[in-house]
């Protein structure tokens, strides 16, 4: 049997037909502001690949902050800073402001706007029916807007979701392992958080597009309305599969790898088991009945789909049912345009 092509059912050509220093981030050359502009108070992060910190602008008297990059790839430090120059401006994205190195060790330091956020392991639990669908609404927002202009975050997670609940404000952060997505790339699986990874990246199949980021957001959404978090606690990436099996069933597993051809790794042959699809209801408890409703449970189940292509599209999921009560509380936005790059945009070959 011929496996099935595996194709972004939307945006698929967004950078096919844009010009070639749209996406080709290695061409790019940084211009620097003054490190001396900024000052560091206090860390409020660590991640693999940087350390952040809220910061000031010593000029204007702006709090910020300020992500210091761990010695990484330049490829990847150009990528990141390429993809956050071209969707600055958009729609609860993060806004870099500057860019800024060390003038002796030459370390990167990003320089974003600041959130005033509350953690999540707080802020979840004290959410209301209506504000679950407020916020992930607005999530929604960031993730349309970044797939429209041909760019997959790949790291979707509470932790990179800032949100300032008395402003009501949510950004989305971190663009570290964010990608331009180009039909028919095979892409390093070796990306998102245990818990929030996709099937896809489990199996191995590495032709997957922007619907990565809507199984992220659905994991996501999972934690927040059974009070779960996270909803899929796997110990390793192959038992992260056997947690997700145990929900969604093995039969629903065998015909996704079956339609893509894919070859399942033999480790998975004696922990794996079979399992029969769990009904959404049997995650139904008295702490977590008010924030269930039958609109909530059939939106995860078009978002917690084994097959990426049968999952919505980030515009599906914004119109689907769930979301009507919270229309009205949606920010009005003027339309975005796209690279509206930051003084820190450059594209100027000679400028290093």
């Amino acid at each position: 049997m011929r496996r099935a092509q595996s194709r972004a059912r939307v945006y698929a050509d967004v950078n096919v037909t844009r010009p070639k220093e749209y996406w080709d981030y290695e061409s790019i050359a940084v211009q620097w502001g003054d490190q001396e502009d900024y000052e560091v108070i206090k860390k409020v992060g660590r991640g693999k690949y940087s350390e952040v910190f809220e910061g000031i602008n010593v000029v204007n008297e702006q709090k910020c902050v300020i992500k210091i990059l761990k010695p990484v790839k330049k490829k990847k430090i150009r990528r990141e800073i390429k993809i956050l120059q071209n969707l600055c401006g958009g729609p609860n994205i993060i806004k870099l402001l500057d860019i800024v190195r060390d003038p002796q060790s030459k370390t990167p330091s990003l320089i974003f706007e600041h959130v005033n956020n509350v953690d999540f392991k707080i802020l979840y639990p004290m959410l209301s029916d209506m504000d679950i669908r407020f916020y992930i609404y607005e999530l929604l927002v960031a993730l349309e807007f970044s797939h429209s202009n041909g760019i997959m975050h790949r790291d979707v997670k509470p932790h990179n979701v800032m949100i300032d609940h008395e402003k009501r404000k949510l950004r989305l952060i971190d663009w570290g392992l964010a990608e331009f997505y180009h039909p028919g790339r095979e892409y390093n699986v070796r990306v998102a958080s245990r818990y929030f990874k996709g099937p896809e990246l489990l199996v191995e199949m590495q032709e997957y597009d922007y619907s990565l980021d809507m199984w992220s957001l659905g994991c996501m959404f999972a934690g927040m309305i059974f009070r779960k978090e996270p909803f899929f606690h796997g110990q390793d990436n192959y038992d992260q599969l056997v947690k997700i099996a145990k929900v969604l069933g093995t039969d629903d597993l065998f015909a996704y790898i079956d339609k893509y051809g894919i070859a399942l790794d033999h480790r998975y042959d004696s922990i794996l088991g079979r399992h029969t699809k769990k009904p959404w209801s049997s995650f139904i408890k008295h702490e977590n009945q008010h924030l269930v409703s039958h609109d909530a449970i059939d939106f995860l189940d078009h978002l917690l789909r084994y097959d990426h292509q049968e999952r919505l599209t980030a515009e599906e999921a914004m119109q689907h049912p769930y979301f009507n009560p919270i229309r009205g509380m949606v920010p009005m936005r003027d339309s975005v345009q796209t690279n509206n790059t930051p003084a820190a945009a450059s594209n100027n070959p000679n400028e290093t």
